[in-house]
C-alpha cells in the first residue's frame, strides 16, 4: 500500500511538472502573439518581411526585419562553419579512437564549455578574437559578425560533439567489425560506416546547435555591434534579433509605444525560427533514428 501511494505521489509530481512546462510555453506564445498583433495593426506585415531598413528608433521609422534576420543568420552560419567540423572530429575521435576511461574524463571537460557564461564569451570575442583578426584582416571593424560567429561556434561545439558522439557510440560494433574484416582501416570505417549509420543523430545535433546559435544574445550584443544593416559582409557591424531585443529592453524606450512593440514582433519571429528548427530535429530523430537491439 505504501509503495502504491509513493508511486501515485511521484506520478502526480511528474504530471504537475509537465503541466507547468506546457502552461509556461503557452503563456510565452500568448504574450508574444498578443503584443505582436498590436504591432502589426500599425505596421504592414508585407513591409515587415520585405523592407531592408530597420530604424524604428529613428525619426524616420522603417520596420523591415530583413537586416536583423540577415545578421542573425550570418552569425549563425559562421558559428556552424566553426563548430561542425571541430565538433564532428572530436566526436569521431572520442567514439572511435580513445579508450573508455580517457573518454569519461575528457567528455565532461569538453562539456564545461557549455557552462561558461555567454557574457564571458562576448568579452573574449571583443577583447581577444577581434584584435587578433584585425591583425590578419586590415580594415575590419571593431564590432563585426566574424568574431562573434567564431566565438559562438566555440560555444556550441559541445552540443555537436556530445550528441554526435552519443549517436556514433550507438552504432553496433558488428558494423565496425564487418568493415575491419573487409580490410578497412579505423579511419575508413569511421568515415564510411559509422558516420553514415549515425547520420540522423548528427543531423539532429547540428540543427539543435543552429537553434542555440540563433537564440544567442550576449555574444552578439557585445561583439557584433548594434547597427542593423542588410549585408552578408562579416567584417562590418551588424545587429541580430536578440541583440535588438536587449537594446530596446534596457529601458530607454517607453512601454506601450510602437517602438517598444517591435521587440515582440522580433521575438515572435525568433520564436518561429527556433520552433521550426526544433520540430525539424524532432521529426528527423523520430523518423530516421535507427533502433538497435
Amino acid at each position: 500500500m505504501y509503495k502504491r501511494r509513493g508511486e501515485f505521489v511521484i506520478e502526480l509530481l511528474l504530471f504537475i511538472s509537465t503541466f507547468i512546462t506546457i502552461l509556461t510555453t503557452i503563456g510565452i506564445i500568448l504574450v508574444l502573439s498578443v503584443e505582436a498583433v498590436k504591432f502589426f495593426r500599425e505596421v504592414s506585415i508585407f513591409e515587415f518581411f520585405t523592407s531592408t531598413e530597420w530604424t524604428p528608433l529613428f525619426a524616420k521609422k522603417n520596420f523591415g526585419i530583413l537586416p536583423l534576420l540577415a545578421g542573425t543568420l550570418l552569425t549563425s552560419f559562421i558559428a556552424i562553419l566553426v563548430a561542425l567540423p571541430l565538433g564532428l572530429v572530436i566526436a569521431i575521435y572520442l567514439s572511435e579512437y580513445t579508450p573508455k576511461k580517457f573518454r569519461d574524463y575528457v567528455k565532461p571537460l569538453l562539456e564545461l564549455l557549455a557552462a561558461v557564461p555567454t557574457v564571458v564569451y562576448g568579452f573574449f570575442a571583443l577583447m581577444v578574437i577581434t584584435p587578433l583578426l584585425q591583425k590578419i584582416i586590415p580594415g575590419m571593424a571593431g564590432f563585426n559578425s566574424l568574431s562573434a560567429g567564431i566565438v559562438m561556434g566555440i560555444m556550441i561545439i559541445p552540443i555537436i560533439s556530445s550528441l554526435s558522439e552519443d549517436a556514433l557510440r550507438a552504432v553496433p560494433s558488428s558494423l565496425r567489425e564487418a568493415s575491419y574484416g573487409l580490410g578497412s582501416t579505423r579511419l575508413q570505417t569511421a568515415l564510411s560506416v559509422t558516420v553514415p549509420a549515425a547520420s540522423s543523430g548528427i543531423v539532429v545535433s547540428v540543427i539543435l546547435a543552429i537553434s542555440r546559435a540563433i537564440g544567442e544574445t550576449m555574444i552578439v550584443a557585445i561583439a557584433a555591434g548594434q547597427q542593423p544593416r542588410f549585408t552578408l559582409n562579416p567584417l562590418v557591424p551588424i545587429e541580430t534579433l536578440t541583440a535588438y531585443i536587449v537594446q530596446v529592453s534596457l529601458g530607454d524606450v517607453p512601454q506601450n509605444s510602437l517602438e517598444y512593440s517591435t521587440i515582440f514582433a522580433a521575438g515572435i519571429t525568433l520564436f518561429v525560427f527556433t520552433f521550426i528548427l526544433n520540430n525539424i530535429s524532432q521529426y528527423i530523430k523520430t523518423k530516421y533514428r535507427e533502433k538497435y537491439e
